[in-house]
């Protein structure tokens, strides 16, 4: 391959008349124009070489730009999940907590009652008692009675 300096220091034989010999330009012409040609050949291919590298670059840039996106919007709604999770378990103890106190106190108000009712039967059976035992006295007497009639 003809380099800068090979062209730079080429020198033609002079013919007497005409000045530089026709066919060694045209020879130096040629191998310069075969030369020129391959690296205007390489320059080219290796333009759109680049050029293919760079929409490579640019496609792979944009796809890593999709990926930072979709991972932001994925830890945004893991986190959005957790934060709706927190909140139901919350609601969740909130209304056990809600349901325990209930239960809770319909057991207090189930007891309250049936002490109410055991009073009441107790009244009852004392009320019942005392019926018994003067209707008992009032036979004892009438007994008592009907001995000293007899005797």
């Amino acid at each position: 391959m003809i380099t800068p300096l090979d062209i730079e220091n080429k020198k033609f034989s002079k013919q007497m008349m005409n000045g530089y010999s026709v066919e060694e330009v045209d020879d130096f012409l040629d191998d310069l124009t075969e030369d020129y040609s391959k690296n205007y050949k390489e320059a080219t291919e290796l333009r759109a070489k680049v050029e293919e590298l760079n929409q490579s670059l640019q496609h792979y840039k944009a796809i890593e730009e999709t990926l930072q996106s979709t991972l932001l919007m994925a830890q945004t709604t893991a986190e959005d999940v957790k934060k709706v999770a927190g909140q139901q378990a919350e609601q969740i103890i909130s209304e056990a907590k809600a349901n325990a106190q209930k239960q809770a106190n319909d057991l207090d108000n189930e007891i309250i009652a049936k002490k109410k009712e055991l009073e009441d039967v107790k009244k009852q059976f004392d009320i019942y008692k005392a019926k018994m035992e003067s209707l008992l006295i009032s036979q004892l007497e009438l007994l008592k009675d009907i001995n000293k009639e007899d005797a």
